[in-house]
């Protein structure tokens, strides 16, 4: 990568010390995967201060991030007056603005409010017309993750590589935060592995039924597992009555219970997570848990775009070509995934230092 002299030198148009915006204004999984962005941008220019644009409640996930330096609420913003919508945006001071999930309006206002570099993808007509700096690529098509998908917006800070998987991971920039209370502190077991089993993503991504969950949690033995299951506070009568009845006592529902920071604490304070492709699983991931995916071979939804990243995530899928589970709810490829299979990866990360990609 260039050094930020050579940066400057380069782009002398943008001063020494710029301010640029990440706009990523979706969900947790997303806006975790975004984040390597900013430390990037930070590894070579220092003195860049980076401005995230979200939704409110990724708030708490982007300010844990040590390399932003300020979190800008799209969902506020949106609902004031044009004008005062322009105002907001010129109010950033921002040199940049990076369209990593595109929106007709924020590329617009972007525009508006003139700031000076706007860099987005060519295959919207909008950044056609409201950027001025354009990079040709295709997400649907290509064969890299979203998280490098997402670096290849960097090509004019002088990016212009593919990074490992593996080097993405090292620029999350999470810290662990400490705001768990006592009373759910107590309630990890030292002496055991301590797990979540997040089985619901809001239909966000495909998911494994739930019934293998209950089956998983049956195989895990009680003397080596202290087993959580986690959800919003609408997954709970479902967790309730297909998760809990007839399980050990070392299982614990949570699910309904925590504010999204105090989860992301509980997270940083247990072993590991099983899940699908969902927020949880990614913050599991970037937190350095044993973070365990479950995922389908159907593409884009399949682990090559959005496998967990992190020291010891992992993931497991079906190694076919799916297209006739597309278009339907359920997922004959997901579902051949037993809970034995999930069992004995579980079981293998008390023997492995480093989980490994499991294809079946």
């Amino acid at each position: 990568m260039q050094n930020s002299d050579n940066y400057i030198k380069k782009k002398k148009s943008i001063r020494r010390n710029p301010r640029i915006i990440i706009s990523r204004t979706d969900n947790i999984g997303d806006v975790v995967l975004a984040l390597p962005m900013a430390g990037i941008i930070k590894k070579i220019i220092p003195g860049a201060s980076i401005i995230f644009l979200g939704k409110k409640y990724t708030k708490d996930v982007v300010e844990l991030s040590e390399y932003v330096d300020e979190f800008q609420d799209w969902e506020q913003i949106s609902k004031q007056p044009l004008q005062d919508k322009i105002r907001s945006f010129k109010a950033m001071n921002a040199d940049c603005i990076v369209h990593t999930y595109p929106q007709h309006q924020i590329a617009q206002l972007a525009y508006q409010a003139g700031i000076r570099k706007r860099i987005g993808t060519a295959g919207r007509i909008y950044h056609i017309r409201y950027c001025n700096r354009l990079v040709f690529f295709t997400r649907r098509k290509s064969k890299l993750h979203e998280s490098q998908l997402n670096l290849k917006l960097l090509k004019f800070f002088g990016i212009n590589r593919t990074f490992s998987l593996s080097e993405i991971s090292n620029y999350y920039g999470i810290k662990h935060p400490n705001t768990l209370s006592e009373e759910y502190r107590e309630l990890i077991d030292n002496t055991k592995f301590n797990l979540i089993i997040h089985p619901k993503t809001k239909g966000s991504a495909r998911e494994w039924n739930i019934r293998n969950y209950a089956e998983l949690i049956r195989m895990l033995p009680a003397e080596r597992f202290k087993i959580f299951i986690t959800g919003t506070v609408h997954d709970n009568d479902l967790i309730k009555k297909e998760l809990l009845p007839d399980v050990q006592t070392n299982v614990v529902n949570l699910s309904g219970k925590f504010s999204l920071l105090e989860f992301i604490s509980f997270i940083s304070n247990t072993d590991g997570m099983v899940a699908c492709s969902t927020g949880p699983l990614h913050l599991a991931a970037a937190l350095g848990k044993y973070a365990i995916g479950i995922y389908p071979p159907i593409k884009p939804m399949h682990p090559g775009r959005w496998a967990p990243l992190g020291t010891n995530a992992s993931y497991l899928v079906i190694n076919k070509k799916c297209n006739k589970c597309r278009l339907l709810h359920d997922c004959d490829c997901i579902e051949k995934i037993t809970p034995e299979m999930v069992k004995n990866k579980l079981m293998d990360v008390f023997k492995a230092e480093t989980p490994a990609v499991d294809i079946i």
